[in-house]
């Protein structure tokens, strides 16, 4: 019997952009990361373009019955192509980055042999084996492009900036640059409602062999960076605290580690507290 835990908690944003996918007649699971425009854009209910972008991918891939579902590759394009409308329909230019609302996402469907799985985005997938070994089946393709942002940030520090409003402004015109380069092969994967973003899924499928539960997470509760522990090490220590503790329990941990850190200096990062999306599937006690 499949066990599920998860957690989806605002960050020090207006709204919680994540969202969490349990989709049960499908055993389909996922978190979705939304991401704000450049261009501010405000929906109906005042709502961002990240929280719309992580409603709409999560209210599609939730209604779709057994008897609709066509793969797991086709639920994810059918949920990228319908952001694209809404956004058209909204107004947004499609040819202009800096507008589209964008989300991260990682889903896996449980059979009764195999795991399949699809991801875009820096949102993260980890196997767990009986044997207690972690194997990451996603990569996070945000890292790279994400690295020059922090490099500036961190010589801020050092330079004796101590204001994260501040060391913003100073990262500020490299992020909007990166935007240029999503869902090209010099930028990052993301959904943001354009066919070019298919191009850049990565799905599949692993086999259930000894296969002992699965955590998906957001950006948000990743492992905290002091830019000292390699990546590697950062995913062993987030898999192994939540294994040993529960969602719940990181999560807090985690949350009162970037409240006695409000100026993002001993971990650079771009906001004080991100929003934070897990979930935790035991497949077998």
């Amino acid at each position: 019997m499949i066990e599920i835990d998860w957690i989806s908690l605002q960050g020090t944003g207006e709204w919680n952009e994540d969202a969490v996918i349990l989709n049960e007649e499908l055993s389909l699971y996922g978190v979705v990361d939304g991401a704000t425009s450049l261009v501010p854009y405000r929906g109906a209910g005042n709502e961002t373009g990240g929280r719309l972008a992580s409603q709409i991918i999560k209210q599609y891939t939730e209604s779709v019955t057994a008897a609709e579902f066509k793969g797991i590759e086709a639920l994810l394009r059918e949920a990228n192509s319908r952001l694209g409308q809404e956004m058209i329909r909204c107004g947004i230019n499609p040819q202009a980055k800096e507008e589209l609302w964008t989300a991260g996402a990682a889903l896996v469907r449980i059979t009764d042999s195999a795991v399949e799985f699809i991801q875009a985005g820096d949102c993260m997938i980890y196997a767990i084996y009986e044997d207690g070994s972690i194997r990451a089946i996603t990569r996070d393709h945000v890292a790279a492009i994400d690295q020059e942002s922090k490099r500036i940030w961190v010589d801020g520090i050092e330079a004796g900036v101590r204001s994260k409003d501040q060391l913003w402004e100073t990262v500020k015109p490299v992020i909007a640059a990166n935007k240029q380069k999503m869902n090209t092969p010099e930028g990052y994967s993301v959904l943001n409602g354009m066919p070019a973003a298919e191009q850049f899924f990565e799905y599949g499928r692993i086999n259930k062999i000894r296969l002992q539960s699965l955590l998906l997470v957001s950006d948000g509760l990743f492992y905290p960076d002091e830019g000292e522990t390699a990546e590697e090490d950062g995913a062993e220590s987030l898999v192994r605290q939540v294994s040993q503790t529960g969602l719940d329990r990181y999560a807090e941990w985690l949350l009162q580690l970037e409240r006695e850190d409000a100026e993002c200096i001993r971990y650079p990062r771009f906001k004080v507290s991100d929003d934070k999306t897990g979930i935790y599937i035991r497949l077998r006690s």
